[in-house]
This record gives C-alpha cells, sequence and structure tokens, in this order.
C-alpha cells in the first residue's frame, strides 16, 4: 500500500484519475492535478515546503521530489514527465518538459516549456533552462534547441505513454 501521510495536519490532495504505485510516498503539502502518476519506489516529500504538479505529470521509478524547508517550494507544470531516479528539488518546471533519467535539478533552477533535460545531467543551483532547448551533461549547458519533431516525438509521447501504462494497473 502506498505511503500518502499527512505532515503537521496537512494532507495530499490527488487529482481524478490518478495512479499512485504501492511503495511510493507522497506526504505533506502535495498538491497534483488530474491524470497524473506516481510510479514504484518515487517519493514526492512536500514536508518542508510546497509542491504542486499540473495535470498529465508522470513522477518515475525511484525519482524524488523536495524542496528547502522555508527558501523553495517545488512547482511542475502540466504534461511533465519526471525520468527514473531523477531528482528534482525546490525549482520551477514550466509545462511540456522532459527531465531525464538520472537528472538532478537543484534549487531555484527554472526549466522553461518544451525543453528536455538530458539523462544524466545536472542543473546547478539556479540555472534557467530557455523554453525550448535541450540541457546536458555536468553541469548541464544548452547543446540545441528543440524540434517540434522532439516535442511530440519524445516530450508528448512519454507523457502520454505514462498516462496509459497507469490504466493498466487500475
Amino acid at each position: 500500500m502506498a505511503f500518502i501521510l499527512p505532515v503537521n495536519g496537512i494532507e495530499p490532495s490527488l487529482g481524478k484519475n490518478t495512479f499512485v504505485a504501492p511503495n511510493a510516498t507522497i506526504v505533506g503539502d502535495v498538491i497534483c492535478g488530474d491524470d497524473c502518476s506516481f510510479w514504484f519506489n518515487a517519493v514526492v516529500r512536500g514536508d518542508v515546503n510546497s509542491i504542486r504538479l499540473g495535470n498529465k505529470v508522470n513522477i518515475q521509478d525511484g525519482a524524488v521530489i523536495h524542496c528547502t524547508y522555508q527558501k523553495t517550494k517545488t512547482i511542475l507544470g502540466n504534461n511533465v514527465s519526471v525520468g527514473h531516479n531523477a531528482i528534482v528539488h525546490g525549482s520551477l518546471v514550466h509545462d511540456n518538459v522532459l527531465i531525464g533519467m538520472g537528472a538532478i535539478v537543484m534549487d531555484n533552477c527554472e526549466i522553461g516549456s518544451n525543453s528536455i533535460i538530458a539523462a544524466g545531467a545536472v542543473l546547478t543551483e539556479g540555472t534557467i533552462v530557455p523554453s525550448g532547448c535541450i540541457y546536458a551533461g555536468v553541469p548541464a549547458k544548452k547543446v540545441k534547441d528543440i524540434s517540434e519533431e522532439l516535442i511530440n516525438g519524445e516530450i508528448n509521447r512519454i507523457a502520454n505513454n505514462y498516462l496509459m501504462y497507469s490504466t493498466w494497473f487500475k
């Protein structure tokens, strides 16, 4: 059974048609929109500050979403995929973003819409990713502008697939 727990009297609020894997952990001040999914061993800790997720957000296996006490909140827009074992900490992620497997997004980063953070990339504190580009490396830097083909072929495809996958468990 999933761990969905209040912290200091504040309970997570999950939107319609949300899938939570049996061993996912969602605690505290977490609010998500509709059609979201929290996969196996994902941890979303709204214990020290608030976490907000839009519609059709998937937090994949082993990913961690957290924030910093009294400093940074975490906000994920609509149609966001957070890949396996990625970390998003105290940052703002706009709509239509893919955060690749094992990527790390540190405090006070802002990722613009229609962007991809490559697998294994590390966005150091305060990195601003403009809309429509791909960041990769350690520390992450812009490698190219994103094409419409990648927006549909990767960002939208993955978000739509995870919405489909979640129906297999309902």
